[in-house]
């Protein structure tokens, strides 16, 4: 088939009008976003207006948030494409969204040449735009964590899942931050400013912050920044942390579970345990390949599985956009069928500094890069690593994921039915679906090396 069959048809559903849906709990599939993200705003904005714009801005809250989504997924795809290119893991995991809020609150301190070229690697607004933008999802994100109860319960609401998110400053003590930057993090991401001393003792500040960065993902990011990551010239790191635990929808059950062979990318071949189900829900049979989805309990979150034909991972995953995948996104469609599945543990870290350069982002990166916003006066540190570590669990009953990272600052200047097996590589993403944002993606090309 045509090697650009995802792109062709998803292509169409990218453009269609932007709108978008809430998902409910029943047994039926709810209907899809649209192929580009958005969700009316309904909540008050979290910057406490009236949802009025600031002087100048040129978007409404909605836009603000629908241009944030969409300018994530593509720097989604771009960062796995270029982790994936490198070639060291066969299974690599992500959270852009954890990468995306942690170098946001480090463009609030950016100016000129940073600036720009942050705004175009990461799919930033101008100003304020971004902040608003990420303050808003949060909220909506979490007004995702409860549920309706059901009838017959005496609660109104059950906690459908959890989704925890914490940012912190780390700042040398005395350093010259500028109040207006610290007061713009903790209005917009709730980051708390904590005093370190990088000077004297930097290795027992990256102690005390990975333990901050453990504790925030009950445990499952631990060493976040290695052994002689920061120095003495360290004089702020800027720490988001993720951590994401939701049973299915529709379970597994753990008796129908069997071994079976998983054929890797280079060929080989190994034994997994596959999971199984039939089930009612969202499906699409593309152009060289399938595409399941998988709600979480309380259906506005869940896992979307691509499973490209045998042969065509390679292509098919080059080919991913921000628009192929939410065209993917909207060309799912209710259908009853069949699931086998690898049950799957892994993690994944990386430092990205090469690798945001590469990207487009050389002129915020090293000593000599303008965050003058941070400071009072003159001068500004600048980037000098960025440290991210992903971990994610798939089972019978749901998924566990968390995600840390850590930017490192020094003084510088549809069919109607399916039969589905996913014994080849394919890739995932965790998606929240009212805003398609998207807060993990990865991909298993050996579920043999990646045996829960």
């Amino acid at each position: 088939m045509n090697r650009r069959g995802l792109l062709a048809a998803t292509g169409m559903a990218a453009a269609a009008a932007l709108a978008g849906c809430s998902g409910d709990d029943t047994d039926e599939p709810t209907d899809p976003p649209s192929g580009t993200p958005t969700e009316e705003p309904t909540e008050t904005p979290s910057d406490g207006s009236d949802g009025s714009l600031p002087e100048g801005s040129p978007s409404s809250p909605n836009e603000r948030l629908r241009g944030l989504i969409a300018g994530n997924a593509e720097f989604a795809l771009d960062l796995h494409g270029r982790l994936t290119a490198a070639g060291d893991a066969d299974n690599v995991f992500v959270s852009p969204y954890s990468v995306s809020v942690a170098l946001a609150m480090t463009y609030a301190g950016a100016g000129g040449d940073a600036e720009a070229a942050m705004r175009e690697t990461l799919g930033f607004s101008p100003g304020e735009e971004t902040h608003l933008a990420f303050a808003e999802l949060q909220d909506r994100l979490d007004a995702r964590t409860t549920a309706d109860a059901g009838p017959g319960s005496e609660a109104d609401e059950i906690e459908a899942f959890r989704l925890d998110v914490a940012n912190a400053l780390w700042g040398e003590a005395e350093y010259r931050f500028s109040e207006d930057y610290l007061g713009l993090i903790e209005q917009y991401y709730e980051g708390g400013f904590n005093e370190a001393n990088f000077a004297n003792d930097h290795e027992a500040e990256r102690e005390r912050i990975n333990q901050w960065v453990s504790n925030a993902t009950e445990g499952r990011i631990e060493e976040l920044i290695p052994e002689n990551g920061l120095s003495p010239q360290t004089v702020l790191v800027l720490t988001n942390a993720v951590y994401f635990l939701a049973g299915w929808r529709h379970a597994f059950d753990p008796g129908d579970t069997t071994d079976a062979t998983f054929t890797a990318l280079d060929g080989t071949e190994s034994a997994v345990p596959m999971m199984e189900q039939s089930l009612r829900t969202e499906y699409a049979d593309l152009p060289d390949t399938q595409v399941i989805e998988l709600p979480y309990v309380g259906g506005e979150v869940s896992m979307v599985l691509i499973v490209p034909d045998e042969g065509a991972f390679e292509a098919i995953e080059a080919e991913l956009s921000g628009p192929t995948l939410f065209g993917a996104f909207e060309a799912l469609g209710a259908a009853d069928g069949d699931l086998r599945m690898p049950r799957f543990e892994y993690d994944f870290d990386a430092e990205l500094r090469d690798v945001l350069g590469e990207l487009g982002m050389e002129a915020a990166l090293g000593p000599g890069a303008d965050f003058s916003n941070m400071v009072e006066s003159g001068g500004g540190p600048g980037i000098d690593d960025v440290f991210h570590k992903a971990f994610v669990s798939v089972d019978e009953e749901g998924t566990e994921a968390a995600a840390a990272t850590a930017v490192d600052m020094v003084e510088s200047q549809p069919p109607e039915s399916f039969d589905l097996t996913l014994d080849r590589p394919f890739l995932f993403c965790i998606r929240d679906r009212p805003t398609d944002a998207v807060l993990f993606f990865g991909r298993v090309t050996d579920a043999g090396a990646a045996r829960g």
